[in-house]
């Protein structure tokens, strides 16, 4: 592109931020990276990350990436690509009637689940056992997205955008958010640490887009999992009807007053509808993102619900023990490859061995411990991959081929 043009064109978006976007929206120009880079594109550094993500290989295995329900054979169910795109979309427009930055809330929001492991939050619990039993501490998803983006594919990322990732999950719904603008990558390094050292360690994010993003995440799964709850028949909409307050079954009932039964299919869409209204209406010309009191009672109730009777429910852990000890057979076969030098190992072949990682981030072999590269081999699986992964460990003898004798 010719140069004048160029920079004419990057004029023109500083001038419509600097116009649209709100006193306490974050501006691209703002975007901090910890290697500078030349200025010869004409997008905003935010908007770069985005694609920095999009791009990135972790972002890809999202589509094998369970939600919540795992081992389950439903085209219906939400998978971790869905619901990263949920929370994209319901942020944006929360930023968008702030005027606050989009192209910040995007990046956050694609890139907020990325560390995920396999098995979702069984397997998380998994692992993080397994990394305390090797001492490199516990394991969070949040921090492992940023381990990821910024350690072992190292895409120079702002500090916005990955301070927004490691904040993304915490408690956020009884008081206003507000943002720490005080926070640098001293501060962010620390955080980390922090976080992986105690699970209770909550911090918020540093921008107002990036508390956006927190609340968001929460109204992209509620409704989704109740959805998906009642489509396999783990839950009922009479166990909604006996355990909700009136004021949240106001919420999932028909439009119509003709009616007062609960519309399995708009379940989803309007608590979604209910909470970014009331988030909207509580956090305009705010520096804050916050809810009424009935709306934070709204979200609390539903939380409660969900927790109980889906995330906890004894059919959806069946299996906990089963995905504990394969965790653990994984890993330490792993290990034992690494500390071996065993070259054919998988970890090798999908994984060190690679041309980002040996050739373009030498770093991250020579200043990572043996552990860590299993922990981010194992996080970075699919779902799939890691099932057949354990399938070779356990049974590595190949299936027997069928044939006929004459």
């Amino acid at each position: 592109m010719d140069e004048v043009l160029r920079k004419e064109i990057k004029k023109q978006l500083e001038n419509r931020e600097e116009k649209i976007l709100s006193e306490f929206a974050t501006k691209s120009s703002n975007g901090d990276r910890r290697i500078p880079i030349e200025d010869d594109d004409i997008r905003p550094s935010f908007s770069r990350d985005t694609d920095r993500i999009i791009h990135s290989g972790g972002y890809t295995r999202y589509i094998d990436k369970t939600q919540v329900f795992y081992y389950c054979e439903n085209d219906q169910i939400t998978h971790r690509v869905l619901h990263v795109q949920l929370v994209s979309k319901i942020a944006r427009h929360i930023g968008r009637c702030l005027r606050l930055n989009e192209d910040l809330i995007e990046a956050i929001a694609l890139g907020h689940d990325i560390g995920h492991v396999p098995f979702g939050h069984a397997g998380e619990g998994s692992l993080s056992k397994v990394c305390e039993e090797n001492d490199i501490g516990k394991f969070h998803h949040n921090v492992q997205s940023v381990i990821f983006l910024d350690k072992v594919q190292k895409k120079n990322l702002t500090l916005q955008v990955l301070d927004g990732i490691l904040c993304h999950d915490g408690e956020s719904r009884y008081e206003p958010l507000k943002p720490n603008r005080e926070k640098n990558w001293q501060t962010h390094s620390s955080e980390i640490t922090l976080k992986t050292q105690n699970s209770k360690y909550d911090t918020p994010p540093m921008t107002l887009e990036g508390c956006v993003v927190r609340l968001a995440d929460k109204m992209g799964y509620l409704g989704r999992d109740i959805k998906d709850a009642l489509e396999l028949k783990l839950i009922n909409k009479e166990d909604l009807e006996n355990e909700l307050s009136e004021v949240c079954l106001d919420v999932i009932k028909n439009d119509s007053d003709d009616t007062k039964n609960i519309d399995q299919k708009k379940i989803n869409r309007n608590i979604i509808s209910k909470l970014v209204n009331d988030v909207i209406e509580n956090s305009n010309n705010k520096d804050c993102i916050s809810l009424s009191k009935q709306g934070s009672t709204i979200l609390g109730e539903f939380i409660q619900f969900n927790y109980k009777n889906i995330y906890k429910n004894p059919r959806v852990d069946r299996d906990k023990d089963k995905i504990e000890y394969m965790y653990k057979l994984v890993f330490n076969s792993f290990l034992e490859d690494l500390n071996k030098n065993n070259k054919a190992s998988k970890i090798f072949e999908h994984f060190l061995n690679k041309k980002d990682l040996k050739e373009e981030n030498p770093e991250y072999l020579e200043e990572t411990s043996n552990e860590e590269k299993v922990r981010d081999f194992i996080a970075g699986m699919t779902d799939d991959y890691f099932g057949d992964t354990f399938e070779e460990l356990w049974n590595p003898i190949p299936k027997k081929i069928k044939y006929r004798i004459n």
